[in-house]
């Protein structure tokens, strides 16, 4: 399988990370945590969801971690990282003692671990008794995913789209198991709907292409007649307002759990 790479995290925040941080909302709401905290962000790319736990937690701590170089440049260049480090590490192997953090998640990333149990045991090890560990991930197999439109239309014309490569781990099903696995208490789940309206279709398809390595390439290495036919039926599928502009929803499935005291 070809690798999915995120390395130009300028790009990437003109899409996913306007998307993550929508979600990412919603999702820390949900978790509740108090002020004052230690976190570590896996995987925490350029930052977008680091960015949205610092204004939104008040956090004393905050350590991400991430195996793209080109992602932490751009992370470290935030006004986050005035109280969050970014350095370079692997989520099944995070570079930490045990019980050095209050709380642990993964945003948009537990399906790109090549050993998704791994990922949540590292993540279990580094986090305090009494900790918090948690998770969100688009629900790709459900229909969720910020590039469903397009994903939908590639399988109509017989291509099949590039899946990361732990994809079954953004079943709500799955990430409950991962989480009771793991012997963490408490394990609640949910999913987080969010929408984004562009201004019309070509800055939906601009953006879109440009901060997705699992779509942008495909399309580029079309047929220019294919492209050309698989971009007016993800158009026509999206529809528009009666001033062009595209909105549509997208989904993620959410997991919270509690190191055992």
């Amino acid at each position: 399988m070809t690798e999915i790479r995120f390395d130009d995290g300028a790009s990437y925040e003109r899409y996913m990370g306007d998307w993550s941080q929508r979600a990412g909302t919603i999702f820390l709401d949900w978790l509740g945590a108090p002020s004052g905290l230690k976190w570590i962000d896996v995987g925490c790319g350029n930052g977008a969801f680091t960015e949205l736990l610092v204004e939104q937690c008040a956090p004393a701590e905050v350590h991400g971690i991430d195996p793209s170089e080109g992602q932490l440049a751009f992370a470290r260049k935030r006004p986050a990282a005035r109280l969050a480090k970014f350095q370079r590490g692997d989520a099944m192997t995070l570079p930490f003692p045990a019980d050095t953090f209050d709380a642990a998640i993964m945003a948009l990333v537990i399906f790109f671990v090549p050993d998704p149990v791994k990922g949540v045991a590292e993540m279990v090890r580094v986090v305090r008794p009494g900790g918090m560990v948690a998770a969100y991930a688009w629900d790709i197999l459900g229909g969720g995913f910020t590039l469903e439109p397009i994903r939908a239309e590639m399988r109509a014309m017989g291509l099949t789209p590039l899946n990361p490569p732990s994809v079954e781990a953004s079943r709500m099903e799955t990430m409950r198991a991962l989480w009771t696995t793991a012997r963490l208490e408490a394990v609640e789940t949910r999913e987080i709907t969010v929408q984004r309206t562009f201004s019309n279709f070509e800055e939906f398809w601009e953006i879109t292409l440009a901060g997705s390595p699992s779509i942008g390439p495909t399309i580029a290495a079309m047929v220019p007649a294919d492209a050309e036919l698989l971009k007016t039926r993800v158009r026509t599928r999206l529809g528009s307002d009666a001033s062009g502009r595209v909105t549509y929803a997208s989904r993620a499935n959410a997991v919270k759990g509690w190191v055992p005291v």
